[in-house]
């Protein structure tokens, strides 16, 4: 245990002692009366407790400005865009009722932003400019098996054409050869053409390997007698001559069987200043709970997601250039569930901690290792426990972000299981053979944990539900301080509010860490009532901001180039033990590839604080930043925006 944890816990000790005594010398009736929730009330707000556990906060916004918010993220102004689309309802789908606001948490002023299309579930990132990279998005919500009348799936239509391509338009009818059913096409579909096959040693012709297109099919007519049970080639009506030979559809069954969400291939960058949507070429792929995660380079790839036809995206993954505004195909194929947890490390390559949001097979993509996107070779990272249950987890780049040590945390099943891990575990990846060693364990299994870096090098951990979106009124409200240094979590005050599903959490400017979203199944234990999205916002005051005044930050350059150093003034210099940058975090679904905390080398001259940026590239990518520094009581202050070219 280090000096400042055992400082805590003999704190809270001494405290909890002195309130007993005062106590103990009052009548039982005033006891009684003030045990429940006023001496709660109490108990919280005294300056005592809050400089050991700090203080949650509970932000309402005017109805007209409520929504449920799935993507929240830090702007360079300070201010926070949430994000809704249609929210989780489809009602506000079909009304293209889609939802953005932009709040300011100092001033507490919100606005409502116009919002070019659904939004829910979309990717996002920082780019280096700024702004917000936004990708992805619903085209359609799930059907739940009883509410589909009409059979339908995935045809796989073939173009074994080896010089044109073909383009299908929407209403294309499939005939199917041994069922005699029809089916038809809901959107066009461009199929390649075919691939001609040599003999690597001979070069002698050998086949055609047909280019193929994916789109939903759906029966003409409502009912089970439509459906189809077996694989059956399709013949395409409308064609004829060569193009009705090379030009056919293959399809598993077609049924009536649950359909899943959709996506879009819409894109956009998101303007803090302008505070307005940009739109951008779209992808290649349609995506629906894709990750999205800045490469050396300084483009961003895309990754995963349902396509547009409610399939998950087959390993075709793709990158943004923000120069060109344009995606490109990577050149290999490699296939991960929704919103996997990727991370730019700093030898370049992606470390993938096997977290993720669900959706795709069990045994495709679940292992965590580290991925060469060049190259497409997967190292798989052992020593995961529970390594059944990382749908849900959340995945940290513990700080400081030089030490690439990254911390799964909790997790579930696959699919609504009922089961959850209390487990943390964690990966240095700087060492020879890196493997994952367990950390201290959560009091419950938990899924959907939110995790934010603070300036103090601590990480805060909250909230979860110990099964599938709280069913069981399972939510968990508790909060843990993990101290890096000694390894093990401190239990500090409860939040007020359940978080589970849609939830996250993001750090302010000013060292409070801001709550967001959830998304209960069930409003009771009986799992006989819906739930209600949860519409407020919470603000977590840490212990640290209850220690003494922030020390100051002021003056200074806006810009300091990697390798190069700045100059600030702080009246508090002499007091000052270290400077941390922070990206700022994109979070949705417990996925925040974005945060990370740098640790600057510093040095104090008077008032006068300098601080240098690392060169790695890899390690400091290009963007905006939160600049704190942090005194010898722990107390951070409240960060200068700086820019990384």
């Amino acid at each position: 245990m280090n000096d400042r944890a055992g400082r805590r816990r003999a704190r809270r000790i001494a405290i909890g002692t002195a309130v007993v005594l005062a106590l103990a010398g009052m009548n039982g009736p005033w006891l009684y009366r003030f045990g429940t929730e006023k001496y709660h009330q109490y108990q919280i707000n005294r300056a005592e407790y809050k400089a050991e556990n700090g203080k949650w906060e509970i932000v309402e916004f005017p109805d007209e400005y409520k929504q449920n918010t799935i993507h929240a993220a830090l702007l360079r102004t300070g201010k926070i865009l949430l994000v809704a689309g249609s929210g989780n309802d489809q009602d506000n789908f079909d009304a293209k009722k889609f939802d953005t606001r932009i709040w300011d948490p100092v001033k507490g002023t919100i606005k409502k932003v116009p919002t070019p299309t659904d939004l829910f579930c979309t990717g996002h990132t920082q780019l280096a400019n700024g702004n917000l990279l936004i990708a992805g998005g619903t085209k359609r919500y799930e059907k739940l098996q009883g509410d589909v009348t009409k059979a339908g799936g995935l045809m796989v239509v073939h173009n074994e054409n080896p010089d044109k391509p073909i383009t299908l338009p929407a209403g294309t009818k499939f005939t199917g050869k041994e069922n005699g059913k029809t089916f038809v096409s809901k959107d066009p579909v461009l199929v390649p053409r075919a691939e001609k096959v040599f003999d690597p040693v001979t070069g002698e012709f050998l086949r055609n390997d047909p280019g193929l297109g994916r789109i939903y099919v759906e029966a003409q007519k409502s009912g089970t007698k439509y459906e189809t049970g077996t694989q059956d080639n399709y013949r395409v009506q409308g064609l004829s001559g060569a193009e009705a030979r090379n030009t056919y559809g293959i399809a598993e069954k077609l049924a009536l069987d649950k359909k899943d969400f959709q996506g879009i291939r819409d894109a956009y960058e998101f303007d803090p200043v302008a505070e307005k949507y940009i739109k951008v070429d779209p992808m290649n792929e349609a995506r629906w709970y894709p990750t999205l995660t800045t490469l050396s380079d300084g483009k961003i790839l895309s990754v995963s997601g349902l396509d547009d036809i409610g399939q998950l995206v087959p390993g075709k993954n793709e990158v943004f250039d923000p120069e060109t505004k344009e995606w490109t195909y990577t050149d290999k194929v490699r296939q991960f569930p929704t919103y996997p947890a990727l991370f730019l490390m700093q030898n370049g390559k992606i470390f993938y901690s096997g977290a993720n949001a669900g959706y795709g097979p069990d045994d495709v993509g679940r292992d965590p290792g580290i991925w060469d996107v060049d190259t497409n070779k997967f190292t798989k990272v052992p020593g995961m426990s529970d390594a059944k249950m990382l749908e849900t987890a959340n995945t940290v780049l513990l700080p400081p972000a030089q030490d690439e040590k990254y911390m799964v945390i909790g997790g579930g099943g696959v699919g609504e299981s009922k089961e959850s891990s209390e487990k943390t575990r964690i990966a240095d990846l700087k060492a020879d053979d890196p493997e994952f060693v367990d950390g201290p364990s959560l009091e419950k299994g938990t899924r959907y944990p939110q995790a934010s870096v603070l300036p103090d090098d601590s990480v805060l951990v909250s909230g979860g539900s110990e099964d599938y979106r709280g069913r069981g009124d399972s939510n968990i409200l508790q909060a843990h301080m993990y101290n890096t240094e000694s390894n093990t979590f401190d239990r500090v005050a409860d939040p007020l509010v359940g978080r589970n599903y849609h939830s996250g959490s993001l750090l302010l400017p000013d060292g409070r860490v801001m709550f967001f979203g959830s998304d209960s199944l069930y409003s009771d234990k009986a799992n006989s009532k819906p739930g209600e999205f949860e519409q407020r916002i919470e603000i977590y005051t840490p212990p640290y901001l209850y220690h003494g005044a922030q020390p100051t930050l002021s003056g200074g350059p806006d810009t300091i180039e990697r390798g190069e150093s700045g100059t600030f003034t702080s009246q508090q210099a002499s007091s000052l033990k270290n400077a941390r940058l922070i990206r700022p975090s994109a979070s949705t679904h417990v996925t925040d590839v974005d945060q990370r905390s740098i640790a600057l080398d510093m040095k104090v001259s008077g008032d006068k604080v300098t601080v240098t940026v690392p060169e790695g590239k890899n390690l400091v990518q290009s963007g905006w930043y939160m600049l704190f520094v942090t005194d010898d009581q722990g107390t951070p202050s409240k960060a200068q925006w700086v820019r990384v070219p």
